[in-house]
């Protein structure tokens, strides 16, 4: 009987030994414990989320590490818990991080990469940020510090919800996901706000989306708004605010797979330096991207010869959180074939670079004309404005002989390149005579391009006046190819001329989630516990993508599933 009592007792004292530690493991997370959310946040967007559970303590999280670890590996070590995991630390996995802090929760967010690649594509970015404002007065609200002297120079027109939502259905084909439209739309301008309040500044875009007309800058293509510092300055912010709330990161450490429990997500399996690791949570917010730098998915996925196509940012983007999730019963949802993919430098790296950051891309292709190998056109450059094009036009770069094409310029327009265009990581050519650029454009039919340039100067409406700061209707006659739109005779030396093939962005399919972004089932179910954003996030975009909104609805529905998760504890 003595030694059954002591057993008894040894038993009990473990356990009590068992639950002390784990609450220490918290306190070293760097909660501060719950603390009285911002009342700003209520202010600023008010959001009607669905019903959740109630509120789990110290003592269920206690009990659910005593039961079946479903999901979990035999050899994986069990570490303290968590309010929330998010998994990603790029832009919607940061907003989502600090969202659910504001909710009171303990969050961890995990980062595959190093800390020096942390970001993940929102770090390669230029830092566009289209949303929907009437006037200058909204655009005040993101950008109060815009000066007297700005405003008397500066035509920034005005964007609408309206003229989103058509936008948004006009380049999708009216296939985007009519529940997440409207918030996407909605809380655009609320989400920059928000940001505000966590540091993040944003600036109007005038280097990329205004040309100077007499003594005023115009803007145009919907697209006013920039982050400052671009996907640096973004990522910085967003990593300063995480610190100042006390969010404990963990870098190079991957999540592998979903803790599920009767039916609930309760957590990841991780590894970091070669160990396998099962942390613990009431929730988990993925976040971490699409397949975009998964050869062979996208291979599977979109269609032979994307495994030749380049990667514009992190290499670290290889669909790892849609596979979790579809384990666990995920419904995949949306463009499952489609990308966006742009016009990028032929001779650049594998994998986005952050020295350059975006700026292999070229994409001033409406002012001149694109050549493939055979000295061919084979796309409306001026079809509409870049930022409705660029996201669709890398895919049929990749589709061309060789994998490439040449953009193709005189001097009429050179003034009105992108800053991308003068980098010294550059495949450019230049010449005082067509026949010389000929002889230049490498593995090119040089006698077909000249025959073409010929034509395609003959086929120019010269009668309609150029602008580049609206259609112009300035475009051909007559030609198998016609260009709509900003169409000039080549004819004016010197010659200038880039060479591009596809550089992907990210992927179109993913996950399906609700509007709280609760992951649903294939029964179109909630799976309790389980919240995405960002860009592993399927059926916003089909086919082609309004420049800027990629960004814009990482936050949006990264600050959702945030403030979800955090209530849904």
């Amino acid at each position: 009987m003595a030694a059954e009592g002591l057993t008894g007792l040894a038993d009990l004292l473990l356990d009590r030994a068992t639950q002390i530690v784990w609450q220490l493991g918290v306190v070293n997370t760097g909660d501060t414990g719950h603390r009285e959310a911002s009342a700003f946040r209520h202010i600023v967007v008010p959001l009607t989320l669905q019903a959740s559970t109630p509120s789990r303590g110290v003592q269920s999280h206690y009990n659910r590490r005593r039961g079946s670890h479903r999901g979990a590996r035999e050899d994986a070590i069990v570490s303290a818990s968590y309010d929330v995991i998010v998994v990603g630390a790029g832009n919607a996995a940061l907003c989502a991080a600090l969202a659910a802090r504001e909710q009171g929760a303990s969050v961890l967010v995990l980062e595959r990469a190093p800390h020096a690649e942390r970001g993940g594509n929102s770090r390669y970015t230029a830092g566009a940020f289209r949303l929907a404002f009437d006037g200058v007065d909204d655009l005040l609200e993101v950008m109060p510090e815009l000066t007297e002297h700005e405003l008397a120079t500066t035509d920034f027109g005005s964007y609408t919800a309206d003229q989103f939502f058509a936008d948004m259905a006009r380049i999708t084909q009216y296939r985007a996901d009519p529940d997440l439209v409207p918030i996407l739309i909605d809380q655009s301008r609320a989400v920059a706000v928000w940001m505000r309040t966590h540091g993040v500044r944003f600036s109007p875009s005038y280097g990329r989306q205004a040309f100077r007309i007499g003594d005023r800058f115009r803007f145009w293509g919907g697209l006013a708004v920039e982050v400052t510092g671009g996907g640096p300055g973004l990522i910085e912010a967003l990593m300063q605010a995480i610190e100042a709330e006390g969010i404990e990161i963990r870098y190079e450490c991957g999540a592998t797979d979903l803790i599920e429990e009767d039916g609930e997500v309760r957590g990841v399996v991780a590894r970091q330096n070669g160990r396998r690791e099962e942390i613990r949570a009431g929730v988990v917010v993925l976040a971490s991207g699409g397949f975009e730098a998964n050869a062979e998915w996208r291979t599977r996925y979109l269609g032979a010869g994307w495994d030749l196509a380049k990667v514009r940012g992190t290499r670290f983007n290889t669909g790892d959180g849609i596979r979790m999730a579809l384990a666990v019963g995920a419904m995949p949802w949306g463009n499952w074939s489609g990308s966006h993919a742009v016009a990028w430098d032929r001779n650049a790296p594998d994998f986005g670079d952050l020295r350059v950051g975006d700026n292999f891309q070229k994409h001033s292709y409406p002012f001149g004309i694109m050549v493939n190998a055979n000295g061919e056109r084979f796309v409306d450059e001026g079809a509409d404005f870049r930022n409705y094009t660029y996201a669709k036009y890398g895919q049929i770069v990749l589709q061309q002989p060789g994998q490439f094409a040449w953009q193709v310029f005189d001097a009429k327009v050179t003034h009105l390149l992108r800053d991308e265009y003068r980098i010294r990581e550059v495949t450019k050519v230049r010449a005082d005579t067509l026949e010389e650029l000929a002889n230049k454009l490498e593995d090119v039919n040089g006698a077909r391009f000249l025959e073409m340039v010929e034509e395609y100067n003959a086929a120019v409406q010269d009668d309609v006046p150029f602008d580049p700061t609206v259609k112009d209707g300035r475009g051909t006659n007559g030609l198998t190819v016609p260009k709509s739109n900003w169409a000039n005779r080549l004819d004016t030396p010197p010659y200038e001329a880039y060479e591009v093939t596809c550089g992907i962005t990210f992927t179109f399919g993913g996950l399906r989630i609700d509007r709280n972004a609760r992951v649903l089932d294939t029964a179109m179910q909630p799976i309790p516990g389980l919240y995405a954003a960002g860009e592993l996030v399927g059926g916003l975009f089909y086919f082609n993508y309004p420049g800027g909104t990629g960004l814009t609805s990482g936050s949006v529905f990264g600050r959702i599933a945030g403030i979800s998760a955090g209530q849904g504890l």
